[in-house]
């Protein structure tokens, strides 16, 4: 849901139930909304225009109790009482809806025509399109009319709407930007029918329970909306969101019918390579789980805790004994919404220091716990007059898999290397292909954009455009997206796009990058020990400027650590399985330290005088060892670039020299003492050759004198 800017501070007045009261102070913002007219006024808030906001008056209490000190157990129990409230809770059954709306025909038939005089005169202009050849042409203004009419259908299709708006593998990109921009943007229903919904729900008085409320919504979208109101007992200032009267009824009779074409899309229709049914019940369950306003609040509480402890992370409290199935209670936030980039800079804030804070936050909730928002817009992220990011709605959430999430970040580093051999392999570890898909037809398809995307640089790659060419090559191609990874895109997606408000040359990749080489180069999961082997290994060689340039990307990121970058890779090369990894390392490390020790004779010999260097080195005209000038500037290279990555790692903010303490440990292992001899041996015999084949050369030769 979006928010929308409202004023906070709640005047006094005498005690009477129907007396109307203003809030014209500081701005703030929670849920997207489309209420009532309010006619503005301007007052004394803290920048931007005011708008006033009428409370309904239920009565005063003094008490001051507050949420925060409540023993947990006593919480929980709240929380128990919340989730007895909504044990009849709808859940989305397919078999339920068949025979519900089986049996009322007349109802199924009248929504049908509805929805048919909607999309049946879409498909037919698309059928034209086709016809004269015009498909491509016009589907930009064909996606636009798409979005109107799912506007115009009601919630059901605005949630659709805003699903396949995620889906590259079900649309192309044109439809997909401009599903995107659907907003939950629906008229608000009486007054009277939320607070009986109130009542109902909480089975007791309003006056019991607010000693204010205001008297219209604040803010309405497609499945409820929300008032403001101080909690009687406590004196809190609350959001109360309310569910929409009618809305289950509404939306199962959609579900049923939208299942019904899904059915006959999977039968007919070939052009359409995922399983449409299956997709719509998943969007199903996860609409009808938003209904359920306790599961939501539960949401909420999870996230908190996963997340809010980074300090510029701010989560909203649930309050348990005021809410319901149908009725949520949570924490009232003040803040701006983060696309309002005056309204932010007028409180001394910075757009871009909130998105890379949102960046990092999604990261770790994609990446790390794997439990992510789902609907990050610009509603749903408010900037608060103290600088934190605030997330509001959680409604819809989602879940990387565990073994996706690694796959993920060796995808990105396999992208950015423009490995697309790994780059392919890795759809099957996403999920994206079954195991007997041949994915070498899609290599090509992935250099011939990706190569010009990436263009030079990590800092030049744009977010979207990646993603608007990773979904041409997804629809192209037998993919089948999971849901969890389209809304992984679409979040890195909107994050970006509100980045680019304050910073037209900002790029979503380039802020998220170093996360990605620290987990490479620090986590000891399996799948990426073996992405960060495959990609500093080639061909036998050990490619040290892709070691580099991880890391200096991985120290960019505050959490990185030398320490964590060293163990990982030290226990992957002395184990059992490693016999290969070490003959690849006995071979490079033979190498470095012929590098580091001939680059030392050779800057020696560089800096010495004619006579010295006759004396020393027999008079060798070409260098020490015979060495040609192009074997002595790549020795010297490569000593220098082990010396700059010696560098990197040491001047980690965390670098202690004691870390080096658990490395001789594990060197005193058999393992690592034959591996040790095994390097000693091989540079040995190099130095060896070396020395040999300066000794053997013949000298030049001396003409002899004449007599």
């Amino acid at each position: 849901m979006n928010t929308l800017a409202l004023p906070s501070a709640i005047t006094n007045f005498p005690q009477n139930k129907h007396c109307i009261r203003r809030v014209i102070s500081p701005r703030a913002a929670l849920v997207e909304a489309k209420p009532r007219p309010v006619p503005a006024t301007r007052g004394g808030g803290s920048g931007g225009d005011n708008v006033p906001v009428t409370v309904l008056r239920v009565r005063e209490d003094s008490s001051s109790f507050s949420l925060s000190s409540r023993d947990r157990a006593d919480d929980m129990q709240a929380e128990a009482r919340a989730m007895a409230r909504a044990v009849n809770a709808s859940v989305y059954t397919p078999e339920y809806l068949a025979v519900k709306y089986g049996s009322r025909p007349i109802k199924v038939l009248q929504r049908a025509l509805e929805i048919f005089s909607g999309l049946g005169s879409f498909a037919f202009k698309l059928w034209l399109d086709q016809l004269n050849g015009q498909l491509d042409q016009n589907q930009r203004l064909r996606a636009v009319e798409l979005r109107q009419i799912f506007t115009r259908l009601g919630p059901t299709f605005v949630k659709l709407g805003q699903g396949l708006s995620t889906r590259p593998d079900l649309c192309p990109p044109a439809y997909l930007e401009e599903l995107s921009e659907l907003q939950d943007a629906l008229p608000t229903f009486p007054d009277a029918e939320a607070f009986t919904c109130i009542e109902r729900e909480l089975g007791r008085p309003l006056d019991s329970i607010y000693s204010s409320i205001s008297a219209s919504p604040i803010a309405a979208a497609s499945l409820g909306q929300v008032y403001k109101a101080q909690l009687k007992y406590s004196g809190q200032v609350v959001a109360v969101k309310v569910q929409r009267p009618g809305i289950e009824e509404a939306i199962g009779l959609d579900f049923y019918l939208v299942r019904g074409l899904g059915f006959f899309i999977n039968k007919y229709v070939d052009i359409i390579t995922s399983d449409v049914l299956a997709l719509i019940d998943e969007f199903a369950r996860r609409v009808y789980e938003e209904l359920n306003y306790v599961q939501e609040g539960q949401n909420a509480r999870r996230f908190k805790k996963l997340y809010a402890d980074k300090e510029d992370v701010l989560v909203p409290d649930i309050f348990w004994d005021y809410t319901s199935g149908k009725v949520l209670t949570m924490e009232w936030v003040e803040g701006v919404k983060l696309n309002q980039q005056d309204a932010i800079e007028r409180q001394g804030l910075k757009v871009l220091d909130l998105v890379n804070t949102g960046i990092q936050c999604s990261l770790r909730q994609l990446l790390e716990y794997g439990y992510f928002h789902a609907d990050p817009h610009p509603g749903n992220l408010l900037a608060t007059p103290d600088g934190k990011l605030a997330f509001l709605d959680f409604g819809m959430m989602s879940e990387t898999p565990e073994q996706a999430r690694s796959a993920i970040i060796g995808h990105v580093v396999h992208m950015v290397n423009r490995d697309y051999e790994a780059m392919a392999r890795d759809y099957y570890a996403l999920d994206f292909l079954s195991p007997d898909v041949d994915v070498t037809p899609i290599v090509p398809a992935l250099r011939n954009f990706f190569d010009d995307a990436l263009n030079s640089t990590v800092s030049e790659l744009n977010f979207k455009t990646i993603v608007d060419g990773l979904g041409a090559v997804l629809y192209q191609y037998p993919f089948n997206v999971p849901a969890y990874y389209a809304l992984i895109l679409r979040s890195l997606t909107v994050l970006e796009g509100l980045a680019l408000y304050a910073d037209p040359n900002f790029k979503v990749l380039a802020a998220s990058y170093p996360y990605f080489a620290k987990r490479l180069l620090t986590d000891p999961n399996p799948y990426l020990r073996d992405a960060l082997i495959e990609l500093l290994f080639k061909d036998g060689r050990f490619r040290w400027n892709r070691l580099e340039n991880l890391l200096v990307q991985g120290k960019k990121d505050k959490d990185f650590s030398a320490k964590d970058a060293l163990q990982p890779v030290l226990k992957l090369l002395l184990g059992k399985d490693g016999e290969e990894l070490r003959v690849l390392v006995i071979k490079e490390a033979v190498r470095v330290t012929e590098a580091v020790i001939l680059g030392s004779v050779v800057e020696s010999y560089n800096s010495m005088n004619e006579l010295m260097r006759t004396l020393i080195f027999n008079g060798n005209a070409t260098g020490p060892f015979a060495m040609s000038t192009a074997e002595q500037e790549s020795m010297l290279e490569l000593r220098a670039q082990v010396i700059r990555i010696w560098g990197l790692l040491r001047s980690s903010e965390n670098f202690d020299p004691s870390i080096l303490q658990p490395i001789l440990q594990v060197l005193q292992e058999p393992q690592a003492r034959n591996l040790g001899g095994r390097v000693v041996g091989g540079i040995t015999q190099r130095l060896a050759a070396r020395l040999l084949q300066q000794v053997l050369r013949v000298p030049p030769s001396v003409s002899a004198p004449t007599s």
